[in-house]
């Protein structure tokens, strides 16, 4: 479908950014039933803004929910598990529209948050850093790639 349709579909909440609106109940779904990585990403790392910063849970934006979002930093972070394996174009095509935006998507895989939940938090951390520095002091240097934890 071309972009004229979306946009006549699209709606704003209080001048952020427009989404489906019917994704709205599909979000307030996906966190009341997170999987067990997400709420271990949510209760461990994000939640509180332990970060520093304020995250939000499935977070409707244009055509997507994204899994933790930071308006503040312009950051995505995004649980990957087998089902992505699948979703790698649709994936890599979200990423690009994101990037358009000036925002940026870090990927971690379930296996990771598994196996070293601290690896995991402490490369998040690292992340964030990155992106205040970018964002706030005019710097580039985010990668935008997925989080590896060997």
């Amino acid at each position: 479908m071309n972009d004229d349709y979306w946009e006549s579909k699209l709606v704003a909440r209080r001048g952020h950014l427009k989404y489906l609106e019917e994704l709205r109940t599909l979000s307030r779904d996906n966190r009341k039933n997170a999987t067990k990585t997400e709420n271990m990403v949510w209760y461990e790392i994000l939640n509180n803004k332990k970060t520093g910063f304020k995250f939000l849970r499935q977070k409707p934006l244009d055509r997507f929910i994204l899994d933790f979002y930071c308006k503040e930093l312009l950051l995505v972070i995004e649980v990957d598990g087998n089902s992505h394996d699948k979703k790698k174009n649709y994936d890599e095509a979200r990423d690009k529209f994101l990037r358009n935006l000036n925002i940026e998507t870090l990927r971690i895989s379930t296996e990771d948050i598994m196996t070293n939940l601290n690896k995991v938090s402490y490369e998040i951390n690292k992340f964030i850093e990155a992106r205040k520095v970018s964002l706030f002091k005019g710097k580039t240097g985010l990668s935008g790639k997925g989080l590896k934890t060997e």
